[in-house]
């Protein structure tokens, strides 16, 4: 099994002035120390307008700083959106391929449509579209790293023959991913050979069903690039400590913060009609992370506190239900840099090894 940090990149309040580039300098050193001790991927999201939540609205900005700091670890889009208003399918594969060349063939590209309305509407994005200006992209995206000249004609976009420079140094191109919530999007993603980016917090019983999903699509698989990425991988809120009892009191509050305020996003879609494509993320973020307290997310996987071996028995569970990655939710609420690193330290030294 694999192990990805994962971020979000939060800024609680109160702020005070520069604590932005505090944040940022410390996700950077807490890369730098995941890169050394073994962790697989590093991967953050894109998010625009979610004060608190996520100040990470140039993820790609970031990356490229940490292809030039890193030497091994991975460095993922978790996700870019694809809506054209958010992000034009022709930018998304250049600045792909940009970071490619820059770290070595190290980037994969997780895909998505966006959730929130908080943002849909700050870009004037109908929801309505999402998915399917998700699939009109998804499938040029490929295209344009592996064809020269490339073209397109399609509902929302029509791209007359072009040279779509310069190309990834990934053969025959970079791994890419979807975002997935409801089990009918495992199975389709199966169907189009894209890798699983899960941020559910249902915990591992729930992986269950979803993987077994996911592997039967892949027996029909059509992939939109010129292969299948078969990987699933699941967030789960992670801290590592000396003992249980002091590594939960430390961490539990920072990952209940992270659900209730996750919950607080989704409010807006109160009142509006919630097109059937969004339906089940929404309900899912409700019934998952409201009214729950961090003893029922360490119940069920979907915290995982306390000494290094309190958490493998955790993973085991994921590994066991067919997951190939834990995105490991490290920085949470307002968690203590210093806090995070140790964490990184004796996940590194003592969780990684045992899965090797």
């Amino acid at each position: 099994m694999k192990f990805g940090l994962m971020y979000e990149i939060q800024v609680p309040e109160p702020h005070y002035p520069g604590i932005e580039q505090d944040r940022y300098k410390q996700i950077l050193a807490q890369v730098d120390l995941a890169d050394e001790v073994g962790f697989d991927y590093f991967w953050t999201v894109e998010h625009h307008f979610l004060r608190e939540f996520s100040h990470c609205s140039a993820p790609e900005v970031l990356y490229g700083a940490i292809s030039q700091r890193t030497k091994r670890i991975r460095i993922g889009h978790a996700v870019v959106l694809l809506p054209g208003q958010y992000n034009h399918p022709v930018r998304v594969a250049e600045r792909a391929a940009v970071l490619d060349i820059l770290s070595d063939g190290r980037m994969d590209l997780g895909t998505g449509r966006s959730t929130t309305l908080i943002e849909m509407d700050g870009f004037e994005v109908n929801p309505e579209e999402t998915k399917a200006q998700w699939e009109e992209a998804i499938y040029m995206i490929p295209r344009m790293w592996t064809e020269d000249p490339f073209s397109h004609e399609g509902r929302f976009y029509n791209i007359p023959p072009r040279s779509v420079i310069p190309k990834p140094v990934q053969k025959p191109h970079p791994p890419l991913w979807v975002a997935c919530s409801q089990p009918d999007s495992f199975r389709a993603a199966g169907e189009m050979g894209l890798g699983v980016l899960c941020f559910n917090l249902g915990g591992y019983e729930q992986m269950v069903e979803r993987v077994g999903l996911y592997r039967e699509g892949l027996k029909h698989a059509h992939p939109v690039g010129l292969f299948v990425n078969d990987q699933v991988a699941a967030l789960c809120m992670i801290h590592c400590g000396e003992n249980d009892e002091e590594a939960r009191q430390v961490a539990a509050p920072h990952g209940e913060w992270f659900v209730n305020k996750a919950e607080e996003l989704y409010r807006p879609w109160q009142g509006r009609q919630v097109p059937e494509s969004y339906k089940f993320a929404v309900s899912a973020v409700q019934q998952e992370r409201a009214n729950k307290t961090a003893e029922d997310h360490l119940r069920s996987g979907a915290f995982a506190m306390g000494t290094p071996d309190t958490v493998i028995k955790v993973l085991k569970k994921y590994q066991e239900a067919g997951v190939d990655q834990i995105l490991c939710f490290m920085q949470m609420g307002n968690l203590a840099h210093s806090r995070i690193m140790d964490s990184i330290k004796l996940f590194g030294r003592h969780v990684i090894p045992y899965f090797r």
